[in-house]
């Protein structure tokens, strides 16, 4: 019998963790929608003086992009350079197969992401995945808005408006 694994679904945090707004994005690395996404989340994040911080969940859509499981899995054993490794994923969604992640994964100094070594980050991702499920999450990305599933245009003039911070 194996044992169940507790998995922090807050663990991939990027902005202050006690900001007062909590975005979730379901997002997929080989999805160009939430490639798209990422800057413009990036900069909301990043210009918001500490309000909103954002929670990455992995969400990846394995029927129609073949390489986004494994990208997940080579981000989640990324470590504390999660997003680093985020930011190198969409940038390059072209290429992701497990020598462009391990290369990757050599830019950033980090041992291997792919294979046998990263099965034992699987239950992080599904229950990632499905927490997006029983959210509601049917593509991506997909945003939740302190619970609350966001359903305009991921850009920044809708997403300021949507959380409240006139700018």
């Amino acid at each position: 019998m194996t044992e169940s694994v507790a998995v922090d679904l807050d663990r991939h945090v990027y902005g202050l963790a006690d900001a007062p707004i909590t975005l979730v994005e379901y997002g997929d690395f080989e999805c160009p929608y939430c490639g798209a996404a990422a800057p413009v989340l990036r900069r909301l994040i990043d210009d918001s003086d500490g309000m909103v911080r954002l929670v990455y969940r992995h969400f990846p859509l394995f029927t129609v992009h073949p390489f986004a499981l494994t990208a997940a899995l080579a981000a989640e054993a990324s470590g504390e350079q999660f997003w680093e490794m985020h930011d190198l994923l969409f940038a390059h969604q072209s290429r992701l197969t497990d020598p462009d992640l391990e290369n990757y994964a050599q830019m950033l100094g980090l041992g291997s992401v792919t294979g046998e070594a990263v099965q034992d980050y699987r239950p992080a991702v599904e229950a990632d995945y499905r927490s997006g499920v029983t959210s509601g999450v049917r593509g991506t990305p997909t945003l939740f808005a302190d619970g609350r599933l966001y359903q305009g245009k991921v850009e920044l003039g809708a997403l300021r408006s949507a959380l409240g911070m006139h700018r």
